[in-house]
């Protein structure tokens, strides 16, 4: 079934839009951020803080005051005797209430008979007790409208429940349909439990039948790459750097896995600018000088052309070619004919209509941004195809065995020794103006600066500094210097024009959200500022400010906080003593928890929704165990079909 079955307004279609929901799984899937247990009390029991709801009559009619697009409403209500004082915000309908009608009233007792609303309604008490659900939702989207389409959705459509009766019986799992049901509308607190338990439960199967999909191509036979070593060693000799220990470690396990009969999935992280595209392009000569086709998958067209460019200077004997979208014909007829040795491109690379002749390895960077399914499908372009996945995201190495499983990981935690590395300082203040005559102190050296924000548009519902706002008041500031600006709701194409433009100087300051997270490697650029820094995590942060430690020029990066919040300021402050991605990393799980750091989707963890990679251990176990159950019991083609069955059920939790 289609989202158009629910017949849905054009009000609510664009509201699905927005919050990126394209399909009845989806939206399913929309869970609740958390839940209210409404509390009926006498009202000699209410203590001031309390949070309640009661029923009674509307003895006076609501007042309503105005100012600017804000609102505040004010009315009496009769409960238990007594007269109580409701204020409520932004509720300006509130007058259309009328003198003496029964009316349910949500929110907070403020003491004195003062209660300030959350809501209202005419609903009967009893319809508006137990367990609510209360959504995460954008300006324009009320509650009751998420409401309403999850009621729809659930009325008419039944989820296949791909999970066999043996799991379910042996782990007392209900049925997904059930489950959909109690987290939405629970009927109570062991309703809930239950839902969310297996609903966590999906969603760590479904990742672990990923990983495992993967696991069981390296179990199949291929043929060892044969290469010269003397070739690759004259290679690293004539580079005008020299490997660090690190990245000659990871180069070794990297070449022995090319030349094993077992398939290779070996992921190599590292900070930014710590050096894994050398290793990575050394791993490609190889597979080449093997005989071999290598595809280098990028998650940007821009990000794919530097690595084009750089790979051509690199590589100058080898065939390197583009691949990014659009009908590149002769690219794609070279491929087949095997006139192509190494192809570089986004995820056009694995397009049904690119056939490769001989391909053996796949390089993957920022494999984060890539779903199972994506690098599957890359990966079956050819036979027994090697993988390296690379990754700049550190990963708290308390987590890593977790989320890596079985799969092979090689590290380079030190930097080359020509990067010059960035100072970090904390200002607490939202502002520029006491570091202005450093920027332009630094676009006069010719060198250029990201100033970075939390948000696209301004909102009245968060206070923190807008990229657009910024750039409108920042060009004139900082005339006669260009001002660029870049944010996620642009086109691809005007994104990679920005850049572009960036990256040869013809913009020189350039103002942005965190798309530039993973982007370009602008190596003259050499500030970062970042507004409302902390509204970000340690791990984004320290990402973000990689992006000015590319060359050879010292960075710096100056962290804008209004906040006078002693543990706010004491997390920044980890930044300013530390360079250290990986200890960065463990500092943000201890202070934020695993929770925020994936429901933010900024470390590179899976994305799990409800799941908790520290707190649900019992439940990870189970569901481990369970797919190696299936990995150890069904042949190929059934284990195949299995994980087809359950990713298309849960595909946004298999990183599709």
């Amino acid at each position: 079934m289609e989202l158009k079955d629910l017949k849905l307004t054009k009000r609510r279609q664009a509201i699905l839009e927005a919050l990126d929901i394209k399909d009845i799984d989806a939206l399913l899937r929309y869970y609740p951020s958390r839940y209210e247990e409404n509390v009926v009390k006498a009202f000699k029991d209410w203590q001031g803080g309390d949070v309640l709801i009661f029923e009674g009559q509307l003895i006076s009619y609501p007042s309503t005051y105005r100012y600017g697009k804000r609102s505040l409403s004010r009315f009496k209500v009769l409960y238990d005797d007594e007269i109580i004082n409701v204020t409520i915000f932004n509720r300006p309908w509130a007058n259309g209430l009328s003198e003496n009608q029964t009316i349910v009233v949500k929110g907070k007792y403020e003491g004195n008979n003062n209660f300030v609303a959350s809501n209202y309604s005419s609903h009967s008490i009893e319809e508006e007790m137990g367990i609510k659900a209360i959504y995460p939702i954008k300006e324009g989207v009320k509650q009751s409208d998420i409401v309403a389409m999850l009621k729809k959705a659930l009325a008419i459509y039944d989820p296949v429940d791909y999970l066999p009766s043996y799991f379910k019986e042996k782990h007392h799992l209900i049925d997904l349909q059930n489950a959909y049901e109690q987290v939405h509308f629970p009927s109570d607190k062991t309703s809930l439990k239950k839902a969310i338990t297996r609903l966590k439960y999906d969603e760590f199967l479904v990742f672990y039948s990923s990983l495992k999909s993967l696991k069981r191509a390296e179990c199949l036979n291929k043929k060892a790459k044969i290469f010269s070593m003397e070739k690759i060693e004259n290679f690293i000799r004539e580079l005008d750097f020299t490997l660090t220990n690190d990245q000659k470690t990871s180069l070794t396990a990297i070449l022995d896995d090319l030349r094993k009969t077992k398939v290779m999935t070996r992921l190599l992280q590292g900070d930014v600018g710590s050096g894994k595209t050398i290793v990575a392009t050394i791993a490609l000569y190889a597979n080449s000088l093997s005989g071999y086709q290598g595809a280098f998958l990028a998650p940007t067209s821009i990000l794919a052309y530097q690595h084009f460019e750089s790979l051509k200077k690199s590589l100058k004997d080898l065939r390197v070619a583009l691949l990014c979208g659009g009908s590149n014909e002769a690219v794609k007829q070279a491929l087949k004919n095997n006139e192509i040795d190494i192809v570089v491109g986004t995820h056009a690379l694995f397009s049904d209509d690119v056939e490769y002749a001989n391909l053996g390895l796949v390089v993957a960077d920022e494999q984060q941004r890539f779903g199972v399914k994506q690098r599957r499908k890359l990966r079956d372009k050819g036979q027994n195809v090697d993988l390296l996945l690379m990754s700049a995201t550190p990963i708290p190495r308390t987590l890593a065995s977790v989320i890596y499983d079985d799969m092979d990981v090689s590290l380079i935690a030190s930097m080359p020794s020509e990067r010059k590395g960035c100072d970090t300082s904390l200002i607490k203040a939202n502002s520029v103006v006491s570091i202005m005559s450093d920027i332009k102190k630094t676009l006069q050296a010719h060198q250029q600066v990201y100033i970075i924000a939390a948000a696209i548009n301004k909102s009245e519902s968060i206070k923190s500094k807008d990229a657009i706002s910024l750039y409108e008041s920042l060009k004139p500031a900082l005339a006669p210097y260009n001002v660029g600006l870049l944010h996620g709701k642009m086109d691809q194409k005007t994104k990679d024009e920005v850049m572009e433009a960036f990256l040869h100087n013809k913009i020189n300051v350039l103002v942005s959200t965190t798309v530039v997270e993973v982007g370009v490697n602008v190596k003259n650029a050499s500030m970062m500022i970042i507004y409302d820094s902390d509204r970000f995590g340690l791990s984004q942060l320290h990402q973000l400010r990689g992006r000015v430690q590319r060359g050879n020029l010292k960075g710096c990066c100056y962290l804008l906080t209004a906040s006078k919040e002693q543990e706010v300021l004491k997390r920044l402050d980890v930044l300013c003593k530390s360079n250290d991605g990986f200890y960065i990393a463990e500092e943000d799980l201890k202070m934020r928890g695993p929770g925020d750091m994936i429901g933010t989707r900024q470390s590179g963890l899976p994305p799990f929704i409800l799941g908790d990679l520290m707190n649900d251990k019992k439940i990870i176990e189970a569901a481990k165990n369970d797919v190696e159950y299936l990995f150890e019991h069904l042949d190929d083609a059934d284990f195949k079909k299995y994980y087809q069955k359950i990713e298309q059920q849960l595909s946004v939790n298999a990183q599709d």
